[in-house]
């Protein structure tokens, strides 16, 4: 299983903090699930606390996490 995590505004955009899923074999993957749909194509992405990008792979038991991008002034 995968843990999924969303934070800030895409909780609410998506509907859930929290949500456990079947492992997939990338986050490429798990992205085309229709449930991750109104996801900006923006969004910064991290799978166990490290940034990733669409092509890295997941295993069982991986935190895969979604924040929107961050500025600062």
């Amino acid at each position: 299983m995968l843990t999924v995590k969303c934070f800030a505004r895409y909780r609410a955009l998506l509907g859930f903090s929290d949500l456990a899923l079947p492992a997939v074999p990338t986050l490429g993957d798990l992205l085309a699930d229709p449930r991750f749909a109104d996801l900006p194509k923006d969004a910064l992405l991290a799978v166990n606390q490290a940034f990733a990008d669409r092509s890295t792979p997941l295993t069982d038991g991986d935190e895969v996490a979604f924040m929107p991008p961050v500025s600062g002034g």
